[in-house]
């Protein structure tokens, strides 16, 4: 058996989970990537001044 990986491996970004997001709701509405990418990106902007729980 190899030995465990000591690589962590790194978490994704933001940019990287919006595109994600975007082309997988593209995909099942037939929307445009870029359309839903700019949309998620103006919905962070709209609510900055909320803060969550922790």
């Amino acid at each position: 058996m190899p030995p465990p990986s000591t690589k962590k491996s790194k978490a994704p970004t933001r940019k990287a989970l919006i595109r994600a997001i975007a082309s997988s709701t593209a995909v099942e509405t037939g929307q445009s990537i870029q359309a839903l990418e700019k949309k998620l990106l103006l919905n962070k902007l709209r609510f900055a001044h909320i803060k969550l729980a922790r």
